[in-house]
Order: structure tokens, then C-alpha cells, then sequence
């Protein structure tokens, strides 16, 4: 907006709405279309625009009005959107910037308002709207269309429920892991908010750590192998029925990272479903229940190393290990810099060196509850937390973060302080609450939307801090998640990473295992598989920073952030479709078979047929030009007889998903 206009009242303008966190980063000059109007004649009494004010030659903010998370398909308002209401909503929701006006007036082609406390115009012509005064150096700037504001005007009613299928395909792609045509039919006849209260009232399914027991993988033989973790987790993301919960639970395992690559222990792949368990129970529950379970999780003490940790030796000089407190606080926490409300840096560091020895000093004493058993122990020591060694717990005072815990606090209270103070750090609601929008929504939030939900983070309504069922509706209700303009924004979205793309083709096509299975295994192998694999993560920082720029490209020149372009790679990239093409022929997945009854009825009809794979796996976001091109590819495969409407099926299914239109979720 500066670079365009060059005014430095107008750059203050939005800056200082920004700041109050009024509007979405963006939008600020579609409520600041409050900000200006239509023609700044001066004085105190209102005249019409002069007729060199013409629309041509008005300047256009068109990447602002791009990257508007206001903008919105007018259907999805209650009311006709016109200009009088228009100016009405800029007045009530900015009154600071568009005092009392005097009556409307025409002047063709506008309608316009007139503010004689600060020489301002407001005005439409058509379905534009413009805006002029002396912020704006007397140029007539335009900001957008009617449509831009109808979602800010109509929050309720814009985010109510999807008017189209393709808006129901949208919603569920950030929502859940993949949905059918049922599912998307389903979407159709309730409301975003309706949808999400039933998916959190739903019951949680059979735990993992059950399945794999209940699967045989207790005996002996798997006492030191990471045999049935694959199969059960691909067992839930495929078939469970409260696909949110599955949703939030991988966002979390990527934010609170253990892999079972670093679970050094015999019956690891329990210590991990442990884990996941713990990450479901708390998908909608309160994250400082989550961050105690987490804590006192088997597969946490030994991932990052604190299983076993004893209190300081003066004599032989060793200290107590670092690295859970470290990654507690940069990781799972408040992060590395002092963050504002809205979660831009506000200057400083969180913490320094001793901050985490002091903290690590709460972390001795815990090791795994062996209590009752006699070696060799049974996995059933990876449902327990922890328990304290009271000759290994640091008893002395520990300070952090500017709090000290007195010395001869028990290892529980110490434990509960700590935890406490890290909970309530105003770092905490926005730190956690940009990164689960990016798992969901976006990898570049604005930061007033970052803003909104840290707000429910710290408070959903009823005083409660840290309800992850609120802060998970208050992320996919947001105006800039359901905004349908933002779908054709080339700052918003994310790449979807592998395992999501999988599993969107799996879930939206109805994969089964005959034999109860799930053998689809480790697919971390970036030349022959997805690269990625759930519980596999290379490091405790996830498969993907949530600050990683691509170097040299585009991305990095705009200042944006691209998380899962750090494992898309030329190696990466070819082994994932060669990979998908032969998971959609049934190929290296052991007994998974998709069921494509529905499409083999289509396969005669290959645009019908491309039009529904569009649907249920990118919500209609591949375009006509790339549909004409995958068409014609498609009708070289001959569907007279059955063999070749499934060749066509599956070559389609194939496309789609390689589809770039695809691959980037919006």
C-alpha cells in the first residue's frame, strides 16, 4: 500500500490499525477504506467529486485487495451488500476514522458519503469501492469491491455454513484429513459451527496403545521392534469418525515432537502410542493438562533425554541434562524471541542460558514407574507417568523466566510451578496458536488473525486459558480461514504436506484393510515414499520448521514462510507421485485397497469424472486450463471395457494428485 500511494499519513493509518489488531494485516485498507473517501474538496461543506476524478484513472491497491481476508463471495451474505450498507458497517465499525456524515449523495457513477471533520469521501460506483482525502494526498484510490466486505460486514452469516459444494470440500480439507463426496454432501445441510460442536462431542475411539494389544503386538517377539505404531496410527487417520480430533492430534504431534526413532527403550511403539493417546485425549481439552501428561509421558523422558536426570554432583561436576527444559521453552512454549499479542517479534530474547539450567533443575528425579513388576517389565509401564527418585531430585532453588521456586519444594510442586509459569507467559497464546494455524489453515497468517485466536487461547469466553476446543473453532471460523476469496490468493494457503496428501486420497476414496492390517508401514524415504511418516520426525523440530523460507525463490522475496517446502525436494517430488501412482493401483501397501465404484460409473465421461476427483481432493481449486490439459491425457486410455474405465480412474486419481492446483491447499 505505501509502495503504491507513497503517502506517509496512510502508512501511520494502517500501521496504527494494525497495532489495535482492528482489522486483519491486508484488509487494513479495506476497513481503511474507512480511513478515506471520495473526494477531498476541504472546507466544511460537502461537493461532488470534479469530473477529473474519473475511474480510470484512479489508482488501484490491488495487492491489497488480493490479500484481503475480508473478501468474500457476496452469496454468503444475509442481506444485499449495497453501497449505503457498505458505508454504514465502515462508520459503526471505524468511527474514529468516519465520523458523522452529511446525507448521501449521487454524483454518477458514485454514491458517497461526506466527512467534514476530516475532508474525507467514502463512495461507490458499481460494485467498486473508492476512497479520497487528504491521508490518501487527494488521490482517488480504489480497494476493492462490495464483495471484499461482506464477510466483515456479515460475520455470522459468511461464516455460518457453505453455500456450494466447493465451499463444503474447502472447509473439510482444513478440518479433517480428506472427505468423501458423502462427507462433502453431508457438510451441505449444517454449519461450520454445528460441524466442529458435534466432531468434539464425539467419543474417542479405540486408543492406540489398546490396538496394538489388542493386535498381538505385546508378545515377546516385539519387545525391542517398532512393529504395529505404523499400522495402528494409519488404521486411525484412515478410518476414525472424528476426523477433527485426528486432525488437531497430528498438528500437535508436530508442535510437542517425539519420534520413535529416538524412543530408546524396550517396547518403544508403546511408549509413542502412549503419546499419541495423550495428544488425542488432549486435542480438545486444556494444553497445560497436555503439557503435564506430556511431560510426565515415558516417550518424552527418553526422547529428550530426561528419563533418569539427577540433580547436580559437585564432586564429579556433571549437571543436571538440558534438554528437555530447553525444548520445553524454545519449542512446545514461548520460542526463542519476546512476541506480541499478535505473534510479531516485539524485541528480545525469551529466555537466556541460565534460565534454562535453572528450569532443568525441575526436571530431575523422573523415571519410568516400574513399581509392582519385576524385570523383564511389560509394556504396560508406558501408560504410566512417571514417578520420582527422591535421591536424584534437585531439592535446591531453581529460578527462570524471573520466578524462583524455593528450595525444599517438592519435585510435584516444583513440577506444577514450572509448568505454570511457562502456561501463563504471554508468549505462550500466540506462539502455539500461529503454528496451529499453520498445521490447519496457512503457513502466513496475517497477525490480527494470529491475534483473534491467541485471544481465545487466553480467554475462550469463560475465563479459561489454554481450551484448544475453542482455540480449534476459533481458527477454522475465522473470516480469513472461510473468506472463498482467499482460495485464489497467492499469499494464503500452504503446501500439503505428504502424509496429509495421502491421506486425502485415502479417506475421500473409501481405503479399507480386509485383513485389519494397515501394513502401509514406515514411508519415510523421500526417493521411493512420501518423505514423511507419521512419529518418524528426524528431529525434535519437526519434519519442517514453522519459519522455513525457501532460499532464492519468490516465497522468500515476498517475506512469506513455506514450512513444508523444507522436505519438497527434486527427490522428494518424484518419489511422491511415483509413490502415489502405485498406492492408487494397490501397490506397496499391503492389503489398503481405495473403492472407486462411484468414479468407474463416471469413467466414460472424463471431464464428469475429473470434475469429481476435483472436488472431493482439492475442493474445485484445479482449474478449467489444467482440467482441459489432464482431459486430454484421459481420453487417450480407451473405457469400453472394465480394465479400462479403472485405468482411467486411476490415471485421473494419479493427475489430480500432481496437480500443483492440488498440492497447495488453499
Amino acid at each position: 500500500m505505501e509502495e503504491l500511494i507513497a503517502q506517509q499519513d496512510l502508512s501511520q493509518l494502517r500501521t496504527s490499525l494494525e497495532g489495535a489488531g482492528a482489522v486483519p494485516t491486508g484488509a487494513v485498507a479495506a476497513a481503511a477504506l474507512a480511513a478515506m473517501a471520495l473526494s477531498a474538496c476541504g472546507g466544511g461543506s460537502p461537493a461532488p467529486p470534479a469530473p477529473m476524478l474519473d475511474l480510470a484513472s484512479a489508482k488501484r491497491d490491488t495487492s491489497l485487495f488480493r490479500a484481503s481476508p475480508l473478501a468474500a463471495a457476496q452469496s454468503n451474505s444475509t442481506a444485499a451488500f449495497d453501497a449505503t450498507a457498505l458505508m454504514n458497517w465502515a462508520e459503526n465499525a471505524y468511527p474514529g476514522y468516519f465520523p458523522s456524515h452529511q446525507p448521501d449523495l449521487v454524483y454518477a457513477p458514485y454514491i458517497y458519503r461526506y466527512y467534514p471533520e476530516n475532508s474525507t469521501y467514502l463512495g461507490v460506483a458499481g460494485n467498486d469501492v473508492y476512497v479520497i482525502g487528504p491521508v490518501t494526498n487527494n488521490a482517488l484510490l480504489w480497494v476493492g469491491t462490495l464483495a471484499s466486505f461482506s464477510c466483515a460486514a456479515h460475520p455470522a452469516s459468511c461464516a455460518a455454513g457453505p453455500s456450494t459444494a466447493f465451499d463444503a470440500a474447502r472447509f473439510l480439507a482444513q478440518a479433517t484429513h480428506g472427505a468423501s463426496k458423502a462427507d462433502i454432501d453431508a457438510m451441505q445441510s449444517t454449519t461450520y459451527a454445528a460441524w466442529i460442536d458435534a466432531q468434539v462431542a464425539l467419543p474417542r475411539s479405540q486408543s492406540h496403545y489398546d490396538w496394538l494389544v489388542e493386535h498381538g503386538f505385546g508378545a515377546e517377539d516385539f519387545r525391542n521392534s517398532t512393529q504395529g505404531l505404523d499400522n495402528t496410527i494409519w488404521h486411525k487417520l484412515i478410518t476414525a469418525t472424528d476426523s477433527l480430533r485426528q486432525r488437531v492430534t497430528l498438528a500437535l504431534s508436530e508442535i510437542l515432537v517425539v519420534s520413535i526413532s529416538g524412543v530408546n527403550t524396550a517396547w518403544r511403539q508403546f511408549a509413542v502410542a502412549n503419546y499419541l493417546d495423550i495428544l488425542e485425549a488432549n486435542a480438545f481439552g486444556n494444553y497445560r493438562t497436555l503439557l503435564d501428561q506430556v511431560s510426565l509421558s515415558t516417550a518424552m523422558g527418553y526422547y529428550l533425554t530426561f528419563r533418569g536426570n539427577t540433580k547436580a554432583n559437585v564432586n564429579t561436576g556433571s549437571q543436571p541434562d538440558e534438554n528437555y527444559a530447553r525444548e520445553l521453552m524454545q519449542l512446545f512454549t514461548v520460542g526463542l524471541l519476546k512476541l506480541n499479542s499478535d505473534g510479531t517479534p516485539s524485541g528480545g530474547e525469551t529466555y537466556v542460558p541460565a534460565d534454562v539450567s535453572g528450569l532443568a533443575r525441575v526436571f530431575t528425579g523422573w523415571d519410568v514407574d516400574t513399581s509392582g513388576y519385576v524385570s523383564p517389565f511389560p509394556p504396560d509401564i508406558h501408560k504410566r507417568p512417571m514417578t520420582q527418585v527422591p535421591n536424584r531430585y534437585e531439592t535446591g532453588a531453581k529460578t527462570f523466566l524471573g520466578v524462583t521456586i524455593g528450595s525444599g519444594t517438592s519435585a510435584r510442586d516444583s513440577l506444577t510451578l514450572a509448568l505454570d509459569t511457562l502456561f501463563n507467559h504471554p508468549n505462550l497464546p500466540p506462539f502455539v496458536s500461529r503454528q496451529l494455524i499453520q498445521r490447519l489453515v496457512t503457513s502466513n497468517p496475517s497477525p490480527t488473525y494470529v491475534a483473534r485466536v491467541a485471544a481465545v487461547f487466553t480467554n475462550n469466553g469463560a475465563g479459561v486459558r489454554g481450551d484448544l476446543a475453542a482455540v480449534v473453532k476459533a481458527i477454522l471460523l475465522d473470516t480469513e480461514a472461510r473468506d472463498p476469496a482467499n482460495a485464489s490468493s497467492a499469499e494464503f494457503g500452504k503446501l500439503r504436506e505428504p502424509v496429509v496428501r495421502f491421506l486425502n486420497w485415502a479417506r475421500g476414496f473409501g481405503a479399507t484393510s480386509p485383513g485389519d492390517l494397515w501394513a502401509i508401514g514406515d514411508v519415510s524415504d523421500p526417493g521411493a515414499r512420501l518423505g514423511q511418516s507419521p512419529m518418524r520426525s528426524p528431529s525434535v523440530f519437526n519434519f519442517f520448521r514453522p519459519g522455513y523460507v525457501p532460499p532464492t525463490s519468490s516465497i522468500a522475496a515476498q517475506g512469506l514462510v513455506a514450512p513444508e517446502f523444507q522436505i519438497t525436494t527434486e527427490s522428494s517430488v518424484a518419489g511422491y507421485i511415483n509413490y502415489m501412482q502405485r498406492a492408487v493401483n494397490g501397490v506397496g501397501i499391503g492389503d489398503v485397497r481405495a473403492d472407486y465404484t462411484a468414479l468407474v460409473a463416471l469413467a466414460t465421461d472424463s471431464a464428469a469424472l475429473l470434475a469429481e476427483i476435483n472436488l472431493v481432493l482439492a475442493a474445485g481449486q484445479v482449474p478449467s486450463a489444467r482440467l482441459a490439459t489432464l482431459k486430454t491425457a484421459l481420453d487417450t486410455i480407451n473405457p469400453t471395457t472394465d480394465a479400462g474405465k479403472l485405468n482411467r480412474v486411476k490415471a485421473a486419481l494419479t493427475l489430480v494428485l500432481a496437480a500443483p492446483e492440488y498440492i497447495a491447499q488453499k
